[in-house]
């Protein structure tokens, strides 16, 4: 980004800098985006939820904290910034000293134990909350623990590994869905959907698939693990 390269002379991948947010009436993929200008440069876009919800006119500006960070890594390098849209002076999460996850390897890492550590807070801080975690749990662990576990398994190519998890997560997130008296998380069905097919054990996998429409309140089950069931079944 030229922009940190002219602002960054000690090359620490971190800069704080003014900008200006500017709306984008005629954006075609979207009409209320709000994007981050930096020395009349773009450099990117708030998300949607917040671009829709900020009190900025059509044709209106306003300037805004700006914070970047860089990293080099093996396919060059890789920018991410925050804009500080509240008020008074800017309370950032990241520091020099205390960084973003920028490289794939690190975001894995930091979304794999930020889960961990909301499963350990639920559960040590007991009551309703606590029971309705360990509902979801197999074996010890959450099934919302098994997500990156299970991406990575794939990666590897250690299907069967992967398909073992798949199965745990799903009891488990069917066992805390029908506590709430709702659908369980479609993800784990879709991945041992996956696996499955390419494991070429089709009867197994529309065996998940029609599981998955069964741990379904009634109203819920024409859902898209439904049509892949349908589309499998027709195939």
């Amino acid at each position: 980004m030229a922009v940190v390269a002219r602002h960054d002379p000690d090359d620490t991948g971190c800069l704080e800098i003014e900008g200006v947010l500017q709306r984008e009436p005629d954006n075609a993929a979207d009409p209320k985006a709000v994007a981050v200008h930096i020395e009349g440069e773009r450099v990117g876009y708030l998300p949607g939820y917040v671009a829709a919800a900020i009190d900025l006119s059509p044709a209106g500006a306003r300037p805004v904290a700006v914070q970047i960070f860089t990293q080099l890594l093996e396919k060059g390098v890789r920018a991410e910034a925050w804009a500080w849209i509240g008020e008074g002076d800017p309370r950032w999460a990241w520091t020099e000293q205390k960084r973003p996850p920028l490289s794939p390897g690190a975001k894995v890492a930091a979304k794999h134990g930020g889960t961990d550590a909301m499963v350990a807070d639920a559960l040590a801080g007991g009551g309703e909350r606590a029971t309705q975690f360990r509902a979801g749990m197999v074996d010890g662990v959450h099934y919302l623990q098994m997500v990156e576990p299970i991406k990575h398994l794939k990666r590897e190519g250690r299907l069967e590994d992967a398909l073992v998890l798949c199965m745990k997560a799903i009891e488990a997130a069917e066992s805390s869905a029908k506590r709430e008296k709702t659908s369980p998380p479609p993800f784990y069905t879709e991945q041992a959907a996956i696996v499955l097919r390419k494991l070429g054990r089709r009867d197994e996998e529309i065996a998940v698939l029609n599981r998955y429409v069964d741990a379904c309140p009634p109203k819920y089950r024409q859902n898209r693990i439904k049509e892949r069931l349908d589309k499998l079944l027709a195939g």
